[in-house]
């Protein structure tokens, strides 16, 4: 089966057989529906179009509207597409729920968007020390870069060097998380550990 698309609802913990205590990351997973079904021998390569989340029809484009109903489906919020070889079991219009795909003691692959954090300096950013002490009128270089290098020659900075600027917001990918618990009436799913992103943003789910 292919992967599923979710959404993170937050954090918790779990009590496991050996009587500690597992922190883990609770997922709404799905219900998803096909909307795609992508062959070899007509787009050159196979996949499942999964979409995910109501959204209203007056925030969904026109094309995005027919795209939907092709499927029998209403509009949704996120649409992803995972390679899948299972695509001839699967139909326009089917639904997919965790249940159908994942199970306790799974491990599962996570892709998420982290969390954006602006514009930060070169100690958040890269884990610089900084320009250590105060002496010789160093009264304000705690937190800076400090030297960039040559002076005559090259006469500039190096592209590529670690700088301050726009920190998070990256396409982050978890692998190998283990499946705690699956609940199938609630389409939840409680994944070991921690996964990147907000409260509310979107996750790809792969097993």
């Amino acid at each position: 089966m292919p992967g599923l698309i979710g959404k993170k609802i937050g954090m918790t913990s779990v009590f496991g057989a050996d009587g500690k205590n597992i922190p883990c990351t609770v997922i709404e997973a799905g219900p998803c529906v096909v909307t795609q079904v992508r062959t070899q021998e007509k787009d050159g390569y196979a996949a499942v179009q999964l979409a995910y989340d109501e959204a209203k029809e007056k925030h969904t484009s026109a094309g995005l509207i027919g795209h939907f109903k092709k499927a029998n489906t209403t509009p949704k919020r996120k649409v992803a597409e995972f390679a899948s070889d299972f695509n001839k079991e699967l139909q326009l219009g089917d639904v997919i729920t965790v249940a159908d795909v994942l199970n306790e003691d799974a491990w599962v692959d996570v892709t998420g968007i982290s969390k954006g954090k602006g514009f930060q300096g070169v100690v958040k950013r890269h884990g610089f020390g900084g320009v250590g002490g105060q002496t010789h009128g160093q009264h304000n270089r705690l937190r800076a870069p400090g030297s960039m290098g040559a002076s005559s020659w090259p006469s500039r900075v190096f592209p590529g060097k670690r700088l301050g600027g726009r920190m998070g917001g990256d396409k982050v990918k978890v692998l190998n998380l283990k499946v705690l618990k699956v609940i199938p009436e609630n389409n939840l799913l409680l994944v070991k550990g921690s996964i990147p992103g907000a409260k509310g943003s979107y996750l790809l789910i792969e097993e």
